[in-house]
């Protein structure tokens, strides 16, 4: 099973680091559907810890309403739902263990076979990090139909594999994610519409994810979409209502608070992973911005 391919080869289970999983090897088609019953059956241990991965979750949820905790964020769910787990975030399942539907696994190597795919990808409502929205309740008629499709992929797994099989299951997979979509515009969700302002922040949030520990100055994210600070900002205050310097102080908080809940490194390792060259700094900092030292932050949160 794809979610139990770890990359940590020695965690040690008495420990809370997050464990970081990727999709397995063996695997010719990067996508998979799991029975939830059974997963969380098996793997109980594994699920309930913090853990991140490399490729994509989509939850059915059947009669069940598990609280998903993603980030440090509980997410509530209600019975014959959906919920979309990005690529990277730390979750954690529900302790109660009281999932019921199914799992739909994918990755970006296997969706995206065009950069067509990879622009419908980043700007889906559904995966889309720029706002936190990530599971709504579809009901139980068309929640059916989500469960077909995902009874669909596994049946042309099932089948010998030739050159029409990975286009059958990325059209089904496509298919899904635009019924989704539609069910949640359908609920009042519109998503962004297209424009230059959007495009800066898909951008600017694919070079602060790689960058933020080394960098943290606006200035430095305008140059290297060749913009002014300012351009920068109106983007940034139209489409989420933040600053970009709140953006940048925003994704390294939660690296922050990651590595303090899920790691024994000391506040001066985590300072330093971060990018801050003095301890004192990142405590100052810490504090500033959440009104608690690091410590006392571990302390609330272990």
């Amino acid at each position: 099973m794809a979610i139990l391919r770890s990359q940590d080869a020695n965690f040690d289970p008495m420990l809370p680091e997050i464990r970081r999983y990727k999709f397995k090897s063996s695997a010719t088609l990067q996508i998979e559907v799991l029975p939830l019953e059974k997963l969380v059956k098996n793997y109980r241990d594994q699920l309930v810890s913090p853990h991140r991965t490399d490729f994509y979750h989509i939850f059915l949820l059947g009669d069940c309403s598990p609280v998903h905790l993603v980030d440090f964020n509980p997410v509530k769910t209600e019975p014959y739902s959906l919920l979309f787990v990005d690529k990277d975030r730390v979750q954690q399942f529900d302790p109660q263990l009281k999932y019921s539907g199914c799992l739909l696994l994918f990755t970006d190597d296997f969706f995206s076979a065009t950069a067509a795919d990879t622009h419908f990808l980043k700007r889906s409502i559904l995966f889309n990090g720029l706002v936190d929205q990530p599971a709504f309740g579809v009901g139980a008629i068309s929640f059916r139909q989500y469960v077909d499709i995902c009874q669909q992929i596994t049946k042309e797994q099932e089948v010998p594999a030739d050159p029409s099989t990975p286009a059958i299951l990325r059209n089904w997979l496509h298919n899904f994610l635009l019924l989704a979509e539609r069910e949640k515009r359908k609920q009042g969700f519109s998503g962004f519409k297209k424009s230059r302002d959007l495009d800066y922040m898909l951008l600017f949030r694919t070079l602060l994810e790689t960058g933020f520990t080394r960098n943290k100055s606006v200035g430095f994210y305008a140059d290297s979409l060749h913009i002014s600070e300012k351009r920068l900002g109106q983007a940034s205050t139209k489409i989420l209502g933040k600053h970009p310097k709140e953006m940048i102080d925003d994704r390294v908080l939660l690296e922050a608070k990651r590595m303090l809940v899920y790691s024994h490194q000391s506040a001066k390792e985590i300072g330093f992973a971060l990018g801050f060259e003095e301890p004192t700094n990142f405590i100052k900092y810490f504090r500033r911005h959440t009104g608690l030292t690091p410590l006392a932050f571990r302390k609330k949160y272990c």
